[in-house]
């Protein structure tokens, strides 16, 4: 699979990266269009309103690294100066459990909150928000191993041992923003990164609330982005979803091309090794469409149905692409999981038959290669007729794809008789 592909990029970037771009514009300017009362507003209202986002739409992660940065924020401005005493070594703790928790947070389940999760995480912040409390009273010694330095020209108001924290969080929510491209992973990784660019400038001044008060608007904006991506992208496959093809459709302008790929024999797949293994195969597709050329935009429709959106194209065009599509998809084969990494539960009815139909059971294989096509049927834009008409031509076309052996390309009959009757007028 592709990790630096366009989407990948852009959703990265946006909006997380777009908000931290212009507050740090602002902000080192001093541009802050606020009075020290209107900042403090504005900082409780953003995270108020994160918060009431996170609880409404039951995103746990969001709801507790809010209470995490609120936390630490009031410890920084309860301790006074983070230059000296207990204010520094209060500065140096809290720098070291930011990152660390949200490094913990990413263990906590999205949705599903037991009592145990609960009481967890209620006691590490109380023990964390203890331990800070009693390690920078001023009878307290100095810990020297808060900030031992490894490379001795540091110039930074972080400590190196905070910074070393904080780019092992970087590199996890890294790791898991490429690995499942979840909008609430990109929140959380901007989000630290602007925590840490608060803590440098001081975490308890005017530039270090503001960029606390950025952390929370970043954090209620992934809330805003999960939301949309929930309604207008397919959970498994990460495509864009039925509703965004219907919007993206209502606003095809001609000329375009449409395409319709689906996986051969998906049904026997499923019936021979299982649901899970054809998820596989389902991502395993999905990868392949979204990095299609010729400017197509994929979409899954259906189980195992896709449409691909090509504006500015002929079905002549687009031809060659979807032609380099299927052999790709045809040259990829993945091994099958074996059987102890299956669930323990297996699945013995096909999940999606009609209720009270009888389907028989089968018996999975373990492992073993598997790699799988696809035929496509493709149609274009022609003088009056809907989208909706180009599209069923697109699926006649498909038919005729299936009827003639699978794993090739159809061109819709229209277009053929299209290109005909153009080629009997010329001659």
């Amino acid at each position: 699979m592709t990790l630096w592909t366009r989407t990948t990029l852009k959703s990265v970037f946006i909006p997380g990266g777009i908000i931290l771009a212009v507050a740090a514009l602002f902000i080192q300017h001093s541009w802050i269009p606020f009075t020290p009362s209107g900042l403090n507003f504005f900082y409780y209202a953003v995270f108020v309103a994160a918060l009431a986002l996170s609880l409404r739409f039951r995103s746990l992660r969001i709801v507790f690294g809010a209470v995490v940065l609120l936390l630490a924020q009031y410890a920084l401005q309860a301790k006074g100066s983070l230059h000296l005493g207990q204010g520094k070594m209060a500065f140096e703790v809290i720098a070291l459990l930011i990152p660390l928790d949200f490094i913990l947070l990413t263990l906590i389940p999205e949705r599903t909150l037991t009592r145990e999760h609960l009481i967890g995480i209620v006691a590490v912040l109380f023990f964390q928000s203890t331990f800070v409390a009693v390690f920078s009273r001023p009878d307290q010694p100095d810990w020297s191993l808060l900030h031992f330095s490894i490379i001795r020209s540091f110039q930074l108001r972080l400590t190196q041992p905070a910074l070393l924290m904080f780019l092992i969080a970087f590199g996890v929510f890294l790791y898991r923003v490429l690995r499942f491209g979840k909008a609430i992973d990109h929140g959380m990784f901007w989000c630290l990164l602007t925590a840490c660019v608060a803590l440098e400038v001081g975490g308890a001044s005017r530039a270090g609330i503001a960029y606390f008060a950025i952390a929370g608007l970043i954090l209620a904006s992934s809330i805003v982005e999960s939301s949309y991506s929930l309604a207008y992208r397919d959970e498994l496959t990460g495509l864009h979803s039925r509703r965004a093809f219907n919007d993206a459709a209502a606003s095809l302008k001609s000329p375009y091309a449409v395409a319709v790929v689906d996986i051969d024999h998906f049904k026997s797949i499923n019936d021979t090794y299982g649901h899970d293994t054809g998820d596989q195969v389902l991502r395993m597709v999905s990868a392949r469409l979204a990095n299609v050329s010729g400017g197509g935009h994929a979409y899954r429709v259906g189980g195992e149905e896709f449409t691909i959106l090509f504006p500015s194209r002929n079905a002549q065009n687009v031809f060659q692409h979807l032609e380099l599509l299927r052999m790709n998809i045809e040259s990829c084969s993945f091994r099958l999981r074996r059987g102890e990494d299956r669930r323990k539960t297996p699945r013995e009815t096909d999940r999606r038959a009609a209720p009270g139909r009888k389907t028989k059971t089968t018996r999975h294989p373990t492992s073993g290669a598997l790699s799988v096509t696809v035929s496509i049927g493709i149609a274009e834009s022609r003088p009056h007729a809907t989208v909706e008409q180009v599209i069923e031509s697109a699926d006649k076309a498909l038919y005729a794809a299936k009827q003639g052996g699978r794993n090739r390309i159809e061109i819709s009959a229209s277009e053929k008789k299209g290109r005909k009757a153009k080629a009997s007028q010329t001659t």
